[in-house]
């Protein structure tokens, strides 16, 4: 008997059905391969596990889940405790802006709750990190979320960031106002990727006044924005994170989520979470909820 195929099975009981134990298996398997290991399984035993619409366990389904549910349940649990607390470790990725700005201190209250908790971190866009995590290079990733995940990927939104222009201090830009009544803006852009959401974002607001904008100067993240910004290279679109430290001759200038749509910001990760995943996320969406309300 194929113990993968008794998994897949178990995933399909436990969850009532292919497609909600594809999102919830945890590494990435399409819901075609889920469904014809698991009938390879009913051919090999020579019986119908259970019904597919409506979903139900079949007396046999029934006796085959009761039988093998003990083991594959404590997998994750067991696994911890052969590990041992000294080997706990989260492999975690994230934009540059999360990284730098906000994890530090999250991770200072999450090491006092696991002390001995270690922590591998990959920096990357959404798709990156979204790949990674298929690829099982990663636990968790916090980026964006634009999309509909992949199967077997979950996710979780955090916190809702509004586009902001970053300018120099010394500028006489006061309201992204002065710049849409410009017959042609002449102050270089600087922004992200054409296809990262944020710039894309700010294209569909620029759409919705009529104005065209168009970048000057593409860079690959949000601190080398800042950077060029405060250099003098021009007006930098970003976004407005509470707390986060700009270079001191630059300030922030929000736009209206009425016409700029605001950016989700949440976490990503494969499966259903192990309990310290699990105990991390639920620290995450705290820490999250405490940043919301000092905005």
């Amino acid at each position: 008997m194929n113990i993968h195929h008794l998994e897949l099975f178990y995933y399909v009981a436990r969850h009532g059905g292919i497609t909600e134990a594809v999102r919830n298996i945890p590494y990435g398997i399409q819901q075609p391969a889920v469904s014809g290991q698991v009938a390879q399984l009913e051919a090999y035993l020579g019986v119908q596990l259970f019904n597919r619409r409506p979903f139900s366990l079949t007396n046999s389904g029934e006796k085959l889940y009761k039988f093998i549910s003990p083991f594959f349940s404590n997998l994750q649990s067991i696994a911890l405790e052969v590990q041992g607390e000294s080997s706990q470790h989260l492999r975690i990725g994230a934009s540059t802006i999360v990284l730098r700005d906000h994890l530090p201190r999250f991770f200072r209250n999450v090491r006092r709750k696991y002390p001995n908790l270690k922590i591998m971190l990959r920096e990357g866009y959404q798709a990156d990190l979204e790949t990674m995590l298929q690829r099982d290079e990663l636990d968790l990733a916090i980026t964006v979320l634009e999309k509909t995940s992949s199967p077997g990927i979950q996710s979780v939104g955090l916190i809702e960031l509004p586009l902001a222009l970053l300018v120099e201090r010394t500028s006489n830009i006061t309201s992204g106002d002065q710049l849409w009544k410009q017959d042609r803006i002449r102050q270089p852009l600087i922004c992200l990727p054409g296809a990262e959401a944020i710039c894309r974002h700010f294209q569909q607001g620029l759409a919705r006044l009529d104005v065209e904008w168009f970048p000057s100067l593409e860079v690959s993240s949000i601190d080398l924005i800042e950077t060029y910004v405060a250099n003098g290279f021009g007006i930098g679109i970003s976004v407005q994170v509470p707390n986060a430290e700009l270079p001191e001759n630059v300030m922030a200038l929000a736009l209206p989520k009425a016409q700029f749509p605001a950016v989700n910001v949440g976490a990503l990760w494969r499966g259903r979470p192990g309990p310290l995943l699990q105990g991390f996320l639920d620290e995450l969406r705290m820490a999250a909820k405490r940043l919301a309300e000092k905005a």
